[in-house]
């Protein structure tokens, strides 16, 4: 498969290393990319976000959901039984799967809920004080000597007022 150099890019940016590897992994296709099982990416506010996926036939305990090195994993294991079962048609897949997602920096998992066969994950992306944007004020060499002239004025009110 071709490789995309992306060297050229490094030379204008900081602190985007990350993008390389989501660009070479989204190229080279990874095993999940099979389809299965479905899923939807929902912006719910500016911040917040939901990851959805149909998990139909999978209980509470079959499912696991981790958060590692900004990489959201979900897996899903159906417990054998003992029970023997016919069927005429099967449609519903009890198969084994795992779905990765990748995260922007700052993105935390709220909370998981599984409802009617959907797994919903609630996401919200918390920007720390310190990387917000923030004006910073300029300043001149001179404004230190414009605040000492005032003290000398407001000492001068001050005299006056006195006499």
């Amino acid at each position: 498969m071709n490789r995309i150099d992306l060297s050229p890019l490094y030379r204008s940016s900081v602190g985007f290393d990350r993008l390389a590897s989501l660009l070479d992994s989204s190229l080279r296709g990874e095993q999940s990319s099979n389809g299965y099982p479905p899923y939807d990416i929902e912006v719910l506010e500016e911040n917040k976000y939901a990851v959805t996926i149909a998990v139909a036939g999978f209980g509470r305990h079959e499912l696991d959901i981790q958060v590692e090195k900004g990489v959201l994993t979900v897996r899903g294991r159906k417990e054998k039984t003992e029970e023997e079962r016919k069927f005429l048609h099967q449609g519903i897949a009890y198969r084994a799967f795992e779905r990765k997602f990748n995260l922007a920096d700052h993105i935390e998992v709220v909370s998981a809920d599984l409802n009617n066969g959907l797994l919903t994950i609630s996401l919200k992306q918390e920007i720390p004080e310190a990387m917000k944007p923030r004006t910073i004020e300029i300043g001149t060499s001179e404004a230190g000597l414009d605040k000492q002239s005032d003290t000398v004025l407001e000492h001068k009110k001050e005299s006056e007022q006195a006499a």
